[in-house]
This record gives structure tokens, C-alpha cells and sequence, in this order.
């Protein structure tokens, strides 16, 4: 702008310095040759300013137009800081539970080792080998899904991180993307001047390019010229198909308008740039209603609009600078006009959908996982219950048998004994243990 003032104040003091020895010169005797020859300069002069006004004036709107672009980009900028930011967010949320869980889960463990020592303790002595070998057949499935369900926790939250190390890195190439993708089509531009099929392959292969860099994965999340059928029953072949959680769809279709706009950058005159723009908005709309008319919106998994890719930046931001009402045009027939720019930030929010969608995938089965466990340790505390009480009736039917064996006068020691006193000494090759015999009889004296 200074350079520009610059010009106006040097040809403003060129004239004025004219229009002086103008008047200085015609007040003098200076000859019709002179005079005439003054004259024509400052008709020339009053012309170079007229001309740097137009200039002038045309370098104020490419200005205009240039902060416009910058304003936009501001604002996409602004909006993927927000989704950072909400997805940093979701990140401390996500860790926070990890920990509950993890406390939870450690606390449970703990209560479970202080009631197994507890019962171990109380009932050690009574173990049989068949008891212990029980007690490790109810253990090791415990452990097992103990294992699993903290191996689980661990991949969510693994995985986790590894997003939010990716969303980092995506957002720092979306730029580059973003001119890589202008750059190519400008270079390509002048070599598809009136090949219409050469045209629209090459703006497949944009798109192509673009879904292969949103992190979403080719016949999973996103296929191509995937044949589908609408409403009708008619066989409809989109370039692109786009899959969202919930198994819903979004049809992509690539449209190339170059002819107008090339004409439009190679033009010098303004009347004819102005009436190239218009045919280039013309030629868009075409390609709108003819997108409209194959009512892909129609089709029952679709949402209820079809996106129009236009893989020229510039061209997209030409058309909608001078047609403020072309994005409402679009919108009214169920399409979305889109540039390479919008379409990144687009993949971009379904590829964050399809990793939340995953995420709580994961949640509902480590939730599963949980209540399995607490059914499998609410069963185990049953069973060691049980084996308790069948140890405290092996415990009492001992102790029957070991009153009947050695306590009380009719005692089996005692009687056995007797009966061998009586005269059985001979015909007995055997004894009882001369312990069991003294035990019997301490039994007897005791209960005296």
C-alpha cells in the first residue's frame, strides 16, 4: 500500500509540476509548438493516473480476496484446535477411569488374597491332597480372567494414546495436504483443458488420494464405485462410498469444471473474466442438479445428502466468492459442496467417530469382562463356603469316630482288648499299638 502511495503522490506532483509550467509557459512568449507540446503531456499524465487508479483499484480487490482465503484458513484452524482440545479432554477422562478401574481392580484382588489367606489359615490343617488340588482348579480360571480383563484395560488405554499421538500429527500435515493437493491440481490443470474423462479420472484419483490419507481404511470404512442399489431398484455406481458408525452411508461424487476457469486465469480483460466466472458458476450447478438427479439421499442407509468434491481450490473458492447463494443452491437439491480442504477436515472428524465408536466398543466389553469376574468371584466365595462346611462335617464325623474309637468304657480299644485278655492271645497274630492301647485308657481315666 505504501508503494502505492508512492505512485499516486509522484504522478499528482508530475501533473501539478505540469499544470504549472503550463500556466508559467502560456504567461510567457512561448511559441504554439510549446504550448501544444505541454498540453499533450498533461493529457498523457491525466491518462497514467486514470490507469494507476484502475490498477489501483484491481490490487485492492485481489487483497480483499487474498485475507478472505487467510480468514478461512484462520477459522479451520480454530476449529481443529477445538476438536484437539475435546479430544485431549476425552484422553484425562479416559485415563481417570483407567485408574478407578485399576484401583478398583487392585482393591478386589487385595480383598480377595485377605479372605483366601484367612480361609487357608483357618482350614490348613485340614487340607487333604484332593481339597488343595480343588482349591486350584477354582483358582486358575479366577487368575486367568483377572489377567485378561487387566490386559484389556491396558490395550484401551494403549491404544488411546496412540491416537492422540496421530490426531497431533494429522492435524500438522493437514496443511501440507491441503497445498500438496491445490499445487497438483494446478500443475495438472492445463493438461485436462477440454478432456472431460480425463477430467474426471483425475479428480477420482484426488479423492482416491485424500480417503487413503484420513486414517479410514479402503473396503472397511470407505469403497470404491461400489455398486448399490436405490429406491427404485436401478444399479447406481458412486465414485466413493462413505461408511459411518450405525452402518449408515454418504455418497462422495467427484466433479471437474476447468474449461471457464483456465480461460478465466489466462484472461487479461475484466468484462471477460467477469463473464468466464459466471459460465464456471454455470458449469458447477450443472454438474449440482445432475448429482441431484440420481437422488443417492434416496437410498435407505444414506444420509440425506450427497457430498460434491471439487478438487481445485481455487476454482471451489471462486465460485462461492462471487455466488454467495451457490452453497444454499447446492444444500436446496441434498448436495454439499466440498474443496480438498473441507473434505480433509471431514475424514478427518469421521475417522475420530469411527476411533470413539471403537473406544466404546472396548468399554462395553471390558464392562462385560467386569461382570463376568464378579459373577465367576461371587461363585468361588460359594464354593470355598461349601468346601468349609463339608471340612467342618469331616472335622465332627472325625471326632465321632475318634470318641467311638478311644473314649468312654465301651470304647472299641478298650473291648478289643478285653477280648484278647480273655484267651484270644493265642489265636492273635497281630496287636493294636501299645499308644493307641495307653490312649484308650487315659480316655477311660479322664472321663472318671
Amino acid at each position: 500500500m505504501e508503494t502505492t502511495y508512492l505512485i499516486i503522490g509522484f504522478i499528482s506532483g508530475g501533473i501539478l509540476g505540469a499544470v504549472i509550467l503550463y500556466f508559467i509557459l502560456k504567461s510567457s512568449t512561448v511559441s504554439r509548438n510549446s504550448y501544444d507540446e505541454l498540453n499533450h503531456l498533461f493529457i498523457k499524465s491525466n491518462s497514467d493516473l486514470e490507469n494507476s487508479t484502475l490498477k489501483i483499484n484491481e490490487l485492492s480487490q485481489n487483497i480483499a480476496k487474498e485475507k478472505e482465503i487467510n480468514l478461512n484458513q484462520s477459522d479451520l484452524m480454530n476449529d481443529l484446535k477445538a476438536e484437539f482440545a475435546k479430544v485431549s479432554a476425552e484422553n484425562t477422562f479416559l485415563k481417570a477411569q483407567k485408574e478407578e478401574t485399576k484401583r478398583i481392580q487392585e482393591e478386589g484382588t487385595l480383598q480377595f488374597e485377605n479372605l483366601a489367606n484367612k480361609i487357608l489359615e483357618e482350614k490348613s490343617e485340614k487340607f487333604t491332597l484332593t481339597n488343595k488340588q480343588n482349591l486350584d482348579t477354582l483358582l486358575k480360571p479366577l487368575g486367568e480372567n483377572l489377567e485378561s480383563f487387566k490386559k484389556r484395560v491396558n490395550e484401551v488405554y494403549e491404544n488411546e494414546a496412540r491416537e492422540r499421538h496421530s490426531l497431533n500429527s494429522t492435524i500438522k500435515l493437514m496443511l501440507e495436504q491441503t497445498t500438496k493437493v491445490s499445487q497438483e491440481a494446478n500443475n495438472l490443470a492445463n493438461a485436462l483443458k477440454g478432456q472431460t474423462k480425463t477430467q474426471g479420472d483425475w479428480g477420482e484419483m484426488i479423492l482416491e488420494r485424500i480417503l487413503e490419507d484420513s486414517g479410514l481404511t479402503k473396503d472397511r470404512e470407505y469403497f470404491k464405485q461400489q455398486t448399490i442399489k436405490n429406491e427404485d431398484g436401478e444399479s447406481l455406481r458412486p465414485d466413493f462410498t462413505l461408511k459411518l458408525p450405525g452402518n449408515q452411508l454418504v455418497i462422495i461424487d467427484s466433479k471437474v469444471s476447468l474449461n471457464a476457469y483456465e480461460k478465466m486465469n489466462s484472461s487479461e480483460s475484466a468484462e471477460e473474466k467477469a463473464q468466464l466466472i459466471t459460465l464456471h458458476i454455470g458449469s458447477i450447478k450443472r454438474h449440482i442438479d445432475d448429482l441431484s438427479r440420481k437422488r443417492y439421499d434416496h437410498i435407505s442407509e444414506s444420509l440425506d445428502f450427497t457430498i460434491m468434491f471439487v478438487p481445485i481450490e481455487p476454482a471451489f473458492l471462486i465460485a462461492v466468492q462471487h455466488d454467495q447463494n451457490l452453497w444454499n443452491y447446492a444444500y436446496s437439491r441434498h448436495v454439499i459442496l466440498v474443496s480438498p480442504t473441507n473434505l480433509i477436515a471431514f475424514l478427518k472428524l469421521i475417522s475420530d467417530l469411527w476411533k470413539r465408536d471403537n473406544l466404546s466398543q472396548n468399554a462395553l466389553k471390558i464392562s462385560e469382562a467386569g461382570a463376568k469376574l464378579y459373577d465367576k468371584l461371587v461363585g468361588f466365595v460359594d464354593n470355598l463356603e461349601k468346601v468349609g462346611k463339608n471340612m467342618d462335617l469331616a472335622q465332627k464325623s472325625y471326632s465321632d469316630a475318634f470318641s467311638q474309637l478311644y473314649t468312654g468304657r465301651g470304647n472299641l480299644i478298650k473291648r478289643a482288648e478285653d477280648l484278647k485278655n480273655m484267651g484270644l492271645q493265642n489265636k492273635i497274630n497281630k496287636s493294636l499299638p501299645q499308644n493307641m492301647i495307653d490312649t484308650s485308657e487315659n480316655q477311660i481315666d479322664l472321663s472318671e
